[in-house]
């Protein structure tokens, strides 16, 4: 028997193996963190048998109904969000509140993008993400199953 029968072989995931599906998630009452920590799991391929993490096995997600995500305790009054501009001076706050009325997807992307690697990687995974204010998405082609929790 050759080593290229053995069935206990560790199979690495390449581009022949893997295959990607597109997923619906409805954000309509979901708690931020836990929401975006499922997005990031499927997003990365977690949720695959044979998930490897030096490749980019996931899936595509699109989220729907940004608006309507939900923060817990005083989050939503106290949860700061700042960006810099690399400039002197160039540093800005926005409470979540602001930030959730103003830009919802921004919210979603940026929860997200926290929890997937930060190197070439997580930037491709990251395009994966689509999300959309309102219950419509341009994505219909695509044919996207149901995001289950």
């Amino acid at each position: 028997m050759s080593l290229n029968q053995l069935s206990y072989r560790t199979q690495s995931a390449n581009e022949k193996i893997v295959k990607r599906d597109w997923f619906v998630a409805d954000a309509t009452n979901q708690t931020l963190g836990r929401f975006c920590s499922k997005v990031a799991a499927v997003l990365r391929g977690k949720n695959k048998a044979y998930f490897t993490p030096h490749f980019d096995c996931g899936d595509y997600v699109i989220v729907t109904n940004s608006s309507k995500i939900v923060m817990t305790g005083k989050k939503l009054d106290q949860k700061d969000y700042q960006t810099y501009s690399g400039y002197p001076n160039g540093q800005k706050h926005e409470l979540a509140k602001n930030l959730l009325s103003r830009r919802p997807n921004a919210v979603i992307e940026r929860g997200v993008k926290g929890m997937l690697p930060k190197n070439k990687l997580g930037r491709a995974m990251i395009k994966k993400l689509f999300v959309y204010e309102g219950a419509q998405h341009p994505h219909t082609a695509q044919q996207p199953k149901e995001f289950k929790y």
